[in-house]
């Protein structure tokens, strides 16, 4: 089922329709002056739109660079700043390796 919500509605009500989305398995387009400007939609709605990438697979991306930026802290703390170029280097590397295992 779509259901329409200006964005003034959706800001007041942004749980409910979140809400939702995700357990009724509802699709919101949100409008502005009338016009539609975006939707809401489900995450297994999400995955479905062909991209080629599943959004659990942008979330396991997005934890493996906070990940490197979390070592890359942790090293900086260990090395002078002045490695910093190196160890992003090295940070690369081991990534590169891992893809190819």
């Amino acid at each position: 089922m779509v259901q329409h919500a200006s964005i003034a509605e959706a800001r007041a009500e942004l749980s409910a329709l979140v809400n939702k989305v995700a357990h009724g398995r509802e699709r919101i387009i949100l409008t502005s002056r009338g016009h539609p400007k975006a939707a809401l939609v489900s995450l297994e709605d999400l995955e479905t739109l062909g991209d080629g990438i599943t959004v659990s697979s942008r979330l396991a991306a997005l934890r493996e660079a906070d990940d490197l930026v979390e070592q890359m802290r942790l090293e900086s703390r260990r090395r002078p700043r002045s490695d910093s170029v190196d160890l992003l280097r090295e940070l690369r590397e081991d990534r590169s390796d891992l893809r190819r295992h």
